[in-house]
């Protein structure tokens, strides 16, 4: 399936979610995993958090999902908004990395990430 059939830019938290048992999140991947893709900030974090023992089965995961590279037009994006929306800097890249792509930014954090401008979020469920 190729880069525009792509909908959905999984943050973080919905990965670590689903290794960490969540149904909602899950069902999610289960139900929309054609239609998503990471960020190599994604993988990182993902990647970072994970026991040495499991991360074969992690990186696994992670590879079912095309990764978008971070360039020089999403490094200055994610500037801007870190500037005008007082982003994280991992945060903004997400952000960044999904509006380039014209995806909708799949997250269960609301607190940082808010529909609206030019981002679209999704928020599958809540805990």
């Amino acid at each position: 399936m190729g880069r525009e059939s792509l909908r959905y830019l999984l943050d973080s938290v919905i990965v670590i979610d689903h290794l960490n048992g969540i149904d909602a999140a899950t069902d999610f991947l289960l139900c929309h995993s054609d239609l998503c893709a990471l960020s190599v900030i994604t993988r990182a974090e993902v990647l970072a958090g994970c026991a040495d023992e499991q991360e074969a089965t992690v990186t696994s995961l992670l590879s079912h999902f095309p990764t978008l590279p971070l360039t020089v037009d999403i490094g200055d994006l994610a500037a801007r908004l870190r500037r005008s929306d007082r982003l994280k800097l991992p945060d903004a890249f997400q952000a960044a990395v999904a509006i380039t792509h014209k995806l909708s930014l799949v997250t269960r954090n609301t607190r940082d990430f808010r529909p609206g401008g030019d981002l679209s979020v999704l928020i599958p469920y809540e805990l």
